[in-house]
This record gives C-alpha cells, sequence and structure tokens, in this order.
C-alpha cells in the first residue's frame, strides 16, 4: 500500500504549487487503492471512505507524513464532519489557493468542506471565457466559488442559493480575493423560482452556471431529481441567457451516461447550441462521475 500511496502523490506534483494547494491525492480504484480518497487542503489532508475504520498500513503512513489528518466518512445521510486523526489539529477556518483565487475551508462546517475540486478546471474555462461588464448567474451557489472566478475576470455575478450562511460564505470569499462583495448581487430562495422571476423582469445573463444536487425536496413539498427534471431547468434557465451567451450543466448523478445527460438537455432547449463536453480533472483518475456539458449560442 505504501508503494501505491507514493506513487499517487508523485503523479499529482505538476498539479500542486505556489498557484494552486488543494487537488486529489489519491483517487480510489483510479490509483489501485479502493475505497481511499484523500485530498489535501493547502497541507492539510481529508481522508474520505465508506469504512469508519482506516486500515492500519494507512493510518501508519499518514502518520509518517507528519501533517494533520482528518477523516469523513462517505455517508449521505449521516452527513458528519471529518473527524481529526493525525497531526495538528485544525479547528477554524483556512484559506486554500486554486489557480490563484482563495477559498475559505472548514473541517468543521458539515459534510462538504467549501469548495468542490472537481470542478477546478470548470473554474478556470469560466474565467478564460469571461471579461469586464459581462453578467454571470451562479445558481445552487454553495460557498461562491464559481461567482469569485467569474468576478476576477471583470464580470458582475449573481449569487444563488437556498442557505443564507452560504451566501454568507460566498461574500466571504470574494473578500478573500480582494473583490468587493457589494459590487455583486446575492439571492437566497429556489432556484426555479429565482429564474422565473428573472424571466418575467427581462433579466439577461452572458453566463450561467447550473450544477444542482441529484435530488432536492423545496419547502412546499416539491421534488427535483436530476434524471427527471434537469431538462426544464435549464429550459428556464435558456429564458433569461442573453444572444451569444452560455450555460454550463453539471451534474454527478452516477446512473446516467454524458449522452443520456446531453439528450435531455438538448430536448428540452428551443434552438441549437455548441455542446462541449469536460472532462474531470487530471487528479481525478477513477471513476468519472461529474458529467459537464457547456451549452454556447
Amino acid at each position: 500500500m505504501r508503494e501505491l500511496l507514493e506513487s499517487a502523490l508523485a503523479r499529482r506534483t505538476a498539479i500542486l504549487g505556489a498557484d494552486t494547494d488543494a487537488v486529489r491525492l489519491v483517487d480510489g480504484e483510479g490509483d489501485s487503492l479502493p475505497n481511499i480518497c484523500l485530498e489535501t487542503f493547502a497541507g492539510r489532508w481529508l481522508l474520505s471512505s465508506s469504512s469508519d475504520r482506516v486500515p492500519p498500513a494507512l493510518g501508519e503512513w499518514l502518520r509518517d507524513r507528519n501533517v494533520a489528518v482528518y477523516a469523513k466518512r462517505l455517508d449521505m445521510h449521516a452527513k458528519e464532519s471529518p473527524a481529526w486523526i493525525c497531526g495538528a489539529r485544525c479547528d477554524e477556518p483556512f484559506l486554500i489557493c486554486e489557480n490563484g483565487l482563495k477559498f475559505e475551508i472548514s473541517f468543521q462546517s458539515g459534510y462538504s468542506q467549501g469548495i468542490f475540486l472537481d470542478q477546478r478546471d470548470n473554474r478556470a474555462e469560466l474565467r478564460r471565457m469571461l471579461g469586464s461588464g459581462k453578467k454571470v448567474l451562479n445558481t445552487f451557489a454553495y460557498t461562491g466559488a464559481f461567482s469569485v472566478a467569474a468576478a476576477a475576470s471583470g464580470a458582475e455575478t449573481t449569487t444563488l442559493d437556498l442557505s443564507q450562511p452560504y451566501l454568507d460564505w460566498a461574500k466571504r470569499n470574494f473578500l478573500h480575493n480582494d473583490l468587493d462583495p457589494q459590487a455583486h448581487h446575492y439571492c437566497k430562495g429556489d432556484t426555479f423560482h429565482w429564474l422565473s422571476r428573472f424571466a418575467k423582469q427581462g433579466r439577461k445573463f452572458d453566463g450561467i452556471v447550473l450544477d444542482p444536487p441529484t435530488f432536492s425536496r423545496d419547502k412546499d413539498g416539491r421534488v427535483f431529481r436530476v434524471e427527471e427534471n434537469f431538462g426544464e431547468l435549464v429550459a428556464l434557465a435558456e429564458k433569461v441567457l442573453a444572444p451569444d451567451g452560455w450555460i454550463l450543466c453539471c451534474t454527478n448523478f452516477r446512473q446516467m451516461t454524458p449522452r443520456e445527460f446531453e439528450k435531455q438537455l438538448i430536448s428540452s432547449l428551443s434552438r441549437n447550441y455548441a455542446v462541449k463536453h469536460a472532462p474531470m480533472p487530471a487528479d481525478f483518475t477513477g471513476e468519472k462521475y461529474l458529467k459537464s456539458v457547456w451549452l454556447r449560442s
């Protein structure tokens, strides 16, 4: 096991650097280490596994690395915060760097730590596509990483999420990057509701990010399932898309192929779009679960 772990780390050397210090170090089957996922967040490591027991050989190797290590059990029902394993404790939020941008991370925030590393390349692509004066809508925004990436390119952003604490976290991420949060917009509530409201208001966006959970239920009991309702979502987004705009559609729903996902999107839209499937970042060597489709007018 030790040799496999060291080999996995060596393959990530080219990704880690001064501009990016948060990557996936070990990706399960992709590194011949099933049920072991290890990520670094600015030198603090997070081990994720479906087991609540750390294999002795892995535990010994982690202790030998002399770094802070936390472990999280992959259980969407329990959704527990990571537990400290070894090294220095990390009881306060801290910053990581991704392609030169700073984001706040917390190992005490629950099941998710503040950023999804598998979206790193999509955020970089978004920055390349934007410029001053563009308007971007980031739905299901979580802590606003896509919004920060857009704002860093000079775009005006609207950050939309059900959770006020996450919207507040997004504002802190703006501040961490010397971006004025007051120069941007924030909406708390249901994405379907806000898309319909934006359409009635005649608002248009040059770019829209759609990255919903695979399953959710709103306060009125309405259920959203990616495999059934993403088409309705993208159709609503199209109504507020500016001419020559783009929509990024993402899902990690594993029971749908990329082509099935594309078919659902295309069949729901009123006009033709250029379609581009984006691969996952190079440090994600295992299952290609994240499906990312860029739709360009």
